[in-house]
């Protein structure tokens, strides 16, 4: 059944790119409901057309949605969301952080066009390497920091949860645990806190440290094993999309793993990272600061470090 809105304006979410991500994002929307009117901009405007052509024939079996494609960044204006998928992608062999050279330069082109056209959106970078590019995007924009946040780990954490549901034969949805940090390779999980409906995920029976260490490794080598396989990964991140879109556009002020501007968050400032943060209709509504043991602080401090050292 579709969600209902307030009003028009803020079921309004322009995306920024048609590759596999922004298709596939625009897709999850049709189905979810939730957007009513979504707008595609492309550089390439023949192919953000054929998307929505593509989208507009599934309309007779899902809820309504007004679809625009253009090249013209004017159209976002109205926008309550505006989600980022635009730039270069990893290829088979890549990290993530050496895509930063040629996406900062597309980031430098449409981020002020963006902030231009819709003055008070939210932006929500997916674009990769996240971290790099929401700090960026922050800059570049001068909007706030609770309305310029990435995707971040959220995908992570939902691969992570994946992985261990395998082993304990647990939902996924019933196991609270997360990785933080960097959307890459110096990611961290929050072992230390990491439990089943307050059972502490170390006490379960056949899960040891081995299995812990295992499932990460998993969660790690997922994107590299899917890029591999299938040349991109475009589904999962879809779909985390439309979770956190959800949370804004019904204020549920629901807690999830963000890459956001950090302001003394265990003594580190002035970068973007993923903590836990509470979504609602106005974005990052607050940055939650959990328990974190000596292990994790000095992993998040090498993420910070990390990433600090390409934000000059």
């Amino acid at each position: 059944m579709a969600h209902t809105n307030k009003n028009t304006y803020a079921s309004k979410v322009s995306i920024i790119g048609c590759g596999s991500v922004g298709a596939t994002t625009a897709y999850a929307y049709l189905l979810s409901g939730t957007v009513t009117d979504l707008t595609i901009i492309d550089i390439d405007k023949k192919r953000a057309q054929g998307l929505m052509l593509d989208l507009e024939h599934a309309l007779p079996f899902t809820p309504n949605m007004q679809i625009t494609a253009t090249d013209d960044f004017s159209k976002v204006a109205g926008s309550k969301l505006i989600v980022v998928t635009a730039g270069k992608r990893q290829a088979k062999g890549e990290t993530r952080l050496d895509l930063i050279k040629a996406n900062k330069e597309i980031f430098k082109n449409i981020i002020p066009k963006i902030a231009k056209a819709a003055p008070d959106a939210i932006l929500l970078i997916v674009s990769n390497p996240v971290d790099v590019l929401t700090y960026h995007a922050l800059k570049l924009s001068k909007f706030s920091a609770n309305r310029v946040f990435g995707s971040g780990t959220l995908l992570d954490s939902s691969r992570l949860q994946f992985h261990i549901s395998k082993k304990i034969k647990l939902h996924p949805n019933s196991i609270d645990a997360y990785v933080l940090g960097e959307h890459g390779d110096t990611s961290f999980p929050v072992y230390s806190s990491a439990n089943v409906l307050g059972k502490p995920l170390k006490d379960f029976e056949g899960f040891s440290q081995k299995d812990a260490e295992k499932c990460y490794e998993d969660t790690c080598n997922a994107a590299y094993r899917i890029i591999n396989d299938q040349g991109y990964t475009c589904y999962s991140i879809a779909t985390a999309v439309r979770e956190i879109t959800d949370a804004i556009f019904e204020d549920q002020h629901k807690v999830l793993p963000l890459s956001v501007l950090l302001k003394n968050y265990y003594g580190h400032s002035d970068v973007c990272l993923s903590v836990p943060c509470v979504v609602g209709e106005n974005g990052i509504e607050k940055i939650i600061k959990i328990p974190l043991n000596a292990k994790e602080k000095s992993l998040l401090a090498k993420s910070v470090k990390t990433i600090k050292s390409y934000l000059k």
